[in-house]
């Protein structure tokens, strides 16, 4: 029996990069696998079919996570189509301007609130319902390294990332007593097109390939490598574990290194 075979996921901002190997991982491992996307959904067909050709259950979901209308209808369609929901892995994500706080207008902040901290909230308050019902659940929420670093000019993404930390640790708490645990994965640098841009953005028009051997064991953090930690946190071999924060960089970048 596979380790999460009976269970229901719901993968936020699973079409492609990080989400998608998440999505991937669980379904390997036995789950029932919301693929939820935004704008993508030729992209999100394509993580169901490469489920579902594994022989594992998916389907595809389109709703943007700070839309609570849409993230309502996904959840009702997930619980009538796959099953109750009892594992979120909240993914989905936005990178800032690249502005000073001091040229950064207040609606960039509250925008970047709504989609790392307000929408997913809003997931979890619809689903905890069902989780605490079954006695089971788990909540990931995928924050950043940046949040511990706080670079100059990501003061929007890095507040909304710290603020939805928070949150998950005083779910760990309120929750506990239903067996339901919430936990934070923190990636650095991930070998996603993202981090390919951000790279280019950041260096001049640099690879990623250009600059991996300074970083952690000759290269940079994988989605299988954050798909690794969240599998981890969602599985029995886990159970002792919530309220915690897992960061995968591979023990910290080298200094002036993006």
């Amino acid at each position: 029996m596979s380790t999460l075979d009976g269970r229901v996921a719901v993968v936020t901002g699973s079409s492609r990069g990080v989400g998608r190997g998440i999505a991937l991982r669980l379904a390997a491992d036995g789950a029932a696998v919301a693929v939820n996307y935004r704008r993508d959904a030729e992209a999100a067909d394509e993580v169901v079919a490469q489920i579902v050709a594994a022989g594992g259950r998916a389907k595809a979901y389109g709703a943007a996570i700070d839309d609570e209308a849409a993230v309502d209808a996904m959840v009702d369609a997930v619980r009538s189509e796959l099953g109750p929901v009892d594992i979120v892995v909240s993914n989905a994500g936005t990178a800032s301007k690249g502005q000073t706080v001091g040229d950064t207008p207040g609606s960039d902040y509250l925008s970047l609130l709504r989609v790392h901290t307000l929408g997913p909230i809003h997931l979890v308050q619809r689903v905890l319902p069902d989780m605490r019902a079954a006695g089971r659940g788990d909540l990931v929420m995928i924050s950043s390294s940046t949040v511990g670093e706080a670079p100059a000019l990501s003061a929007p993404y890095t507040m909304a990332k710290a603020a939805m930390e928070m949150c998950v640790r005083t779910l760990a708490q309120e929750e506990r007593a239903h067996n339901i645990r919430a936990n934070i994965v923190a990636p650095g640098l991930v070998e996603t097109e993202m981090g390919r841009r951000l790279v280019r953005a950041a260096t001049g028009g640099g690879s990623i390939e250009d600059i991996a051997a300074r970083y952690p064991f000759g290269r940079v953090c994988t989605p299988a490598d954050v798909a690794g930690a969240v599998a981890f946190l969602v599985s029995a071999d886990a159970e002792y574990v919530t309220g915690q924060r897992i960061t995968v960089d591979g023990g910290g970048r080298p200094v002036s290194v993006v």
